[in-house]
């Protein structure tokens, strides 16, 4: 495991991905911004800090536990990202381009969540 959260591959990728959110969200109109807008970045908001928060918990159920909250706050934004491209918030390739960001976060998290979950199974703990 990296040594600070700031090392892991996934947290940057996910901080990457709120700022993508939040330009996305820049361009909507006054409701828009207020209503969906918000949300959208709140949710994206939640996917770096609940990794960030379970970088240094102890044990590898807690830190799943973590990446899981992480992994539905994902999906979350992508539910929020699809509304967005149905009522025409926002250009559509720039939704596109967070939904893409957003489905390699997943990826990356399903992986380490993986990676636990066989670590596990063998009886060893990730520190």
């Amino acid at each position: 495991m990296a040594q600070s959260f700031r090392d892991s591959p996934v947290w940057q990728r996910a901080v990457q991905l709120t700022v993508d959110a939040y330009e996305l969200t820049r361009n909507f109109s006054g409701a828009e911004q207020n209503d969906l807008g918000s949300q959208i970045r709140n949710t994206a908001i939640e996917i770096p800090t609940k990794i960030a928060a379970g970088h240094r918990s102890f044990g590898d159920g807690e830190y799943g536990l973590f990446l899981r909250t992480a992994y539905g706050s994902n999906l979350e934004l992508q539910t929020q990202l699809e509304l967005a491209k149905r009522l025409g918030f926002g250009k559509s390739e720039h939704v596109q381009q967070v939904e893409c960001s957003s489905l390699e976060v997943g990826k990356m998290l399903c992986e380490i969540l993986e990676a636990i979950r066989q670590t596990r199974s063998k009886g060893n703990k990730i520190n």
